[in-house]
């Protein structure tokens, strides 16, 4: 049942973000409230802060873990910025069209307190304690790692008519957003997994938080100063 609410709220603020409420602070004000919502449904469910990866040891290692996979993502990035196939990914009129304000707005506060609080809190916290729970390790990271890729549906409509890599790939038609959103969500069910073992390994929320970060927030950085 506890799990259902979940679900639910996470529905809610999904249909908020794409739909209802879509200006940039009403999406940040949507994720901090869902987030407030879904970390009182978990002390409802009895976890606690360590079953959440939130209590200090679990922030301390956190914050070990958060230089080492910030510097492998901006490495992986500038490498892929090097070959011309690899610069097609950073192509993307979502960035390329900011202003140097908005930019800032991104990285440093939509991304950190929407964005990966918000999916970071669900998915790899509450949500998966409460599947290891009941049901172990292993579905735990399956369910919230599929309900990851779901989560993705409604924001990846578009997605090939923003980004070139993509567009290549599928076309840029409206025609081609189907395959577009499906390989997306497949994606995200496939980071997911990465993300929802690293926080098993390190037993610490911040841990994916800072890879999590480091993708979307290096990404849009990289993908705006590309074209100049």
């Amino acid at each position: 049942m506890r799990i259902v609410v979940v679900v639910f709220v996470l529905v809610a603020a999904n249909l908020l973000n794409n739909w209802l409420a879509r200006g940039p602070y009403a999406y940040v004000l949507t994720c901090a409230t869902a987030t407030a919502v879904l970390l009182l449904i978990a002390r409802w469910d009895g976890l606690t802060s360590a079953d959440l990866g939130l209590d200090a040891a679990a922030v301390r290692r956190g914050l070990r873990w958060a230089p080492f996979l910030a510097g492998a993502v901006l490495i992986v990035f500038l490498l892929l910025l090097a070959v011309p196939a690899g610069r097609e990914a950073f192509r993307d009129a979502r960035a390329v069209d900011l202003s140097a304000g908005q930019l800032m707005w991104r990285v440093f506060v939509r991304v950190p307190f929407g964005t990966v609080l918000l999916e970071e809190v669900a998915f790899r916290g509450v949500l998966w304690a409460m599947l290891r729970r009941r049901y172990g390790t292993a579905w735990a990271t399956a369910v919230s790692s599929l309900l990851f890729g779901l989560w993705h549906l409604l924001p990846s409509r578009g997605l090939n008519r923003s980004n070139t890599a993509v567009a290549t790939a599928f076309g840029s038609g409206s025609a081609d957003a189907a395959a577009t959103v499906a390989a997306a969500v497949v994606a995200m069910v496939a980071a997911g997994v990465i993300l929802c073992e690293l926080r098993r390994r390190s037993d610490s929320l911040p841990a994916p938080a800072a890879l999590h970060w480091s993708v979307n927030g290096f990404g849009y950085a990289l993908a705006w100063a590309a074209p100049g």
